[in-house]
């Protein structure tokens, strides 16, 4: 071997260390054990004792001190958005009912449904508590309570409502104190006077009253019983006046332990599962109180604090209410002509929401014409299909977002179908429409093709965006139409146009400001959150078209002294040969503040229908608004800056012409005949509108007429009638200009003449007088000298005058106001003749084969229902 390697190898080894010996552990002595479990379990019997000695004489100061008080704090205010107090959450409760007075079975329901070891247990059930740590580990979230109903009930004897350790603990050491001095059957008594049951409803004999009318707690049945043994799980939750149907869940679930513990049994549970609450309690008048108790449910939200927790903890919470609006949205409710008048004692009720745009506070809000405290409130609780109302909202505003339309883009408006969906108009076809003209006029076949073109996925994420609750099974064309599974609600849908009244800004609406405890420090504050969920330009182009539906189109009844702009809604009944309605919406908006106002049945059926469309609930919204806006200084919409106007398409040039329109009418067949010239092509069909005096707009009477004749056999004896005709080309589907227009008086039958008298003239025949338009001029010659009679009508132009011609002097004056004025002169010098009244004359619908209903308008004393169709959807099919 090498000399170096073994040199190098020699020296590598000198260089290596010398390993150190191991030290040998200590083994541990018994005895060492031993003393350390000793200590170990000394020091914990110690803290064991101490705590429970500290928990016993804690628990027994505070039980001793407690005992007869459910709270030391001063009752919670609200105030409104001014700092003014709009009410208090006092509490509500009857005097203690005696444990005598108390039927065994519902002690035994509250029993088997919140703590079924009650008489096992010694106040705190650590079996319970335990299980319901294990449930919750596993599903990784609180899903079980182990609260004894000991605990429960000293919880509400508590003096503080913070969440804290030390409270839960206080609140075991109290529950010990409790099981020590009282017996159970004290207990459960305890407990049932004086837990919550829903609002400021305190004690079982209260909710006994309030729920049911029976103070007496032996009249309670079974499915009763169990509806109020579901409520300390969730008293605003399982309300039945306010959620029936979670109500009726929880308390099957209720029967169902009762079943499985044997106090009733299965039969009993099944009979009482079955049975649907219907009472309604007797109405207290209390201002704002709809608007109090959604501020309250909020406010549970926001805190995490119990109703029973804001109720007795003496907090001061600050809202977004406007007083006056709030009082003319209650007053409004209260007046019945608002509404259309029911058949029965099922009311057409109503709901409406108002808010401030810019940040989402709430500003106003009722759900029914009928609410009660921690009543049904149809603001969130109803939801109903949107009509035409979300039309902007899934097909024009999505559309214009892409960037490929704009409002004066020209939309499909050809009789098709969509695959098997096949939607109908209701003011005819054309080749093609303006976005702006099809929402003006509420056309259907624009929106569903709109949609169609974008695709269904895009109105749905926007939809989506403006915060509509949407499934999965609403991905098909009939969202275009309001056809969507859940339906909609108030809330809601003024929620999703206040971003197009802020600018393509969404905020969700929010009722409180803040919230200070009794000790006068912050609990809570709301912080605004605005999101973009539209180009600017967007939000303005849609804010230009829907001006034009307030301004001529299917809104004109919301107009009022401010800018609008907005949309209609209705939904059809659905059922064959009914050409009625379901719902009726109005969405709008001013430059201060958006509003939502829906109107209908709440279980419509055959029986219970609207017959009037959307223009009533245009009205009431423009009712409200006008007086609501008052102490909102007036603006005007804003127009972005950089906000490029849409060129308006180019006018076509058509040769189609209508000319010399004539109409006469004969009383006989009670039709008026028009006839007109046809166009110089002869390739056209002819359109046919009318206007009645008390009407603001012509509509479509009779659409694709091949010939230059027509008959109007609608037309209502002393009413007065306008028409005009429109040709459109078959070969480009435009219409032209209208013809000249014609004014016809429908006159009534003939009345009985008097026989001529020696002193009197005869009779002039006296013009009838509807709402106004041109006189008619009558002249009936007689035997005598010159007599006038004359008839004075209300209106536009309402002084018809007939003459009499004769050899006898006599004056015969007639006041008409409706139909037509009397007819009676006597003596040599004057007379009178008092004419019929006729309001509320009935103009019979022309029903056309499906679309929109969005066209009926209601004069003074004249109502002509809408247009209508034969499906759910405003287009009149189903989808």
């Amino acid at each position: 071997m090498d000399n170096n390697k073994l040199s190098r190898a020699g020296s590598k080894n000198k260089e290596q260390p010398s390993k150190t010996p191991k030290k040998k552990k200590k083994k541990l002595s018994g005895k060492r054990i031993f003393w350390t479990l000793f200590f170990t379990c000394a020091i914990a019997v110690f803290c064991a004792i101490a705590g429970y000695l500290y928990i016993s004489v804690n628990g027994e100061r505070l039980y001793q001190a407690n005992k007869d008080k459910i709270t030391v704090n001063e009752t919670s205010k609200v105030y409104d958005r001014n700092g003014d107090l709009m009410g208090e959450l006092s509490l509500q409760k009857s005097d203690p009912v005696k444990s005598e007075d108390i039927p065994k079975l519902l002690k035994d329901a509250f029993i088997a449904t919140e703590d079924k070891r009650f008489y096992e247990h010694s106040g705190v059930d650590l079996w319970s508590i335990g299980r319901a740590a294990v449930k919750d580990v596993m599903a990784r979230s609180k899903v079980e309570g182990g609260s004894t109903i000991t605990q429960q009930l000293a919880k509400n004897i508590f003096l503080t409502r913070d969440k804290t350790f030390f409270r839960k603990a206080t609140e075991v050491s109290i529950a010990l104190a409790l099981d020590r001095n009282l017996t159970k059957d004290e207990i459960i008594t305890m407990y049932l006077n004086r837990i919550p049951f829903g609002g400021q409803i305190y004690g079982i004999k209260e909710a006994s009253k309030y729920y049911f009318g029976k103070s007496d707690l032996n009249d309670l049945k079974v499915w009763e019983i169990a509806t109020l043994a579901a409520m300390p799980k969730g008293p605003s939750k399982y309300n039945p006046l306010r959620n029936p149907e979670l109500s009726m869940q929880r308390r099957g679930v209720v029967l169902s332990l009762m079943a499985d513990q044997g106090y009733i049994t299965a039969d009993e549970a099944a009979k009482a599962k079955a049975v649907v609450y219907n009472y309604e309690p007797p109405k207290k008048k209390q201002n704002y109180q709809n608007f109090m108790d959604y501020v309250m449910n909020e406010a549970e939200d926001v805190t995490g604090l119990s109703e029973d927790d804001l109720n007795i903890g003496g907090y001061k919470i600050y809202t977004t209410m406007d007083a006056n609006a709030q009082k003319v949205l209650e007053k409004e409710f209260a007046d019945a002509s608002n509404f259309e008048k029911s058949k029965d004692d099922q009311p057409v009720q109503g709901s409406m929401v108002i808010m401030n745009q810019e940040n989402g506070s709430l500003v106003a809000l009722l759900g029914g014409r009928d609410y009660e405290r921690k009543g049904y409130s149809r603001v969130t609780n109803s939801r109903r299909q949107p009509g035409s109302a979300f039309k902007p909202i899934v097909s024009y505003a999505p559309a214009l977002e892409t960037g490929n339309f704009d409002m004066n883009s020209q939309l499909s408006n050809k009789k098709q179908c969509f695959g098997k969906y096949c939607p109908g108009n209701l003011h005819g076809y054309s080749d093609t429409i303006g976005m702006s003209e099809a929402i003006t006029k509420s056309e259907n076949i624009p929106a569903v093709w709109t949609l169609n073109e974008i695709g269904v996925k895009t109105g749905f994420n926007f939809a989506n965006k403006l915060g509509i609750q949407l499934t999965e099974d609403d991905k098909n064309l009939a969202m275009a139409l309001g056809g969507i599974s859940k339906g909609t609600n108030t809330l809601e849908m003024a929620q999703a146009y206040s971003a197009f009244a802020n600018g393509g800004k969404f905020n969700k609406a929010f009722s409180i400001k803040k919230i200070d405890g009794s000790d006068g420090k912050p609990v809570y504050t709301h912080k605004d959150k605005s999101e973009k969920v539209m180009e600017e330009s967007t939000a303005y182009q849609m804010t230009e078209m829907m001006k034009k539906v307030v301004e001529s189109g299917t809104g004109t009844k919301a107009r009022i002294d401010r800018p609008v702009a907005g949309k209609t809604g209705t939904t059809q009944s659905g059922i064959s040969g009914l050409k009625s309605n379901r719902d009726v919406w109005f969405v709008g908006y001013t430059p201060e503040l958006t509003a939502a106002v829906w109107m209908g049945y709440d279980n419509p059926d055959k029986t219970h229908l609207l017959h009037n469309s959307s223009p009533l609930a245009a009205a009431f919204w423009g009712k409200v608004m006008k007086q609501a806006l008052e102490n909102f200084p007036a603006k005007e919409f804003k127009v972005p800056d950089n906000v490029k106007q849409p060129e308006p398409p180019p006018v076509e040039e058509t040769t189609e012409h209508v000319s010399g329109l004539i109409a006469s009418y004969s009383p006989d067949t009670q039709t008026v005949s028009l006839s007109w010239n046809g166009s110089d092509s002869g390739n056209a069909t002819y359109r046919v509108y009318r206007k009645e005096s008390s009407e603001a707009d012509f509509s479509l009477l009779l659409n694709d007429v091949s010939s230059t004749s027509a008959e109007d056999m609608g037309a209502v004896a002393g009413l007065t009638y306008q028409y005009y005709v429109t040709a459109v080309s078959k070969d480009t589907g435009t219409e032209s200009d209208p013809s000249n227009t014609v004014t016809i008086q429908v006159e009534g039958p003939p009345e009985e003449q008097l026989p001529p008298d020696e002193n009197t003239g005869d009779n002039g025949q006296d013009g009838n007088t509807d709402q106004g338009q041109d006189g008619n001029t009558g002249n009936n010659p007689g035997n005598g000298d010159q007599g006038n009679g004359s008839d004075n009508g209300n209106g536009n132009n309402g002084n018809n005058n007939g003459n009499n011609n004769g050899n006898g002097n006599g004056n015969g004056n007639g006041n008409g106001n409706g139909q037509q004025g009397g007819d009676q002169g006597s003596g040599p010098g004057a007379g009178t003749g008092n004419g019929n009244t006729d309001n509320g004359t009935i103009v019979p619908p022309d029903n056309g084969s499906g679309g929109s209903t969005d066209t009926g308008s209601t004069g003074d004393g004249t109502k002509k229902p809408d247009n209508i169709g034969s499906g759910p959807f405003e287009d009149g099919t189903n989808p």
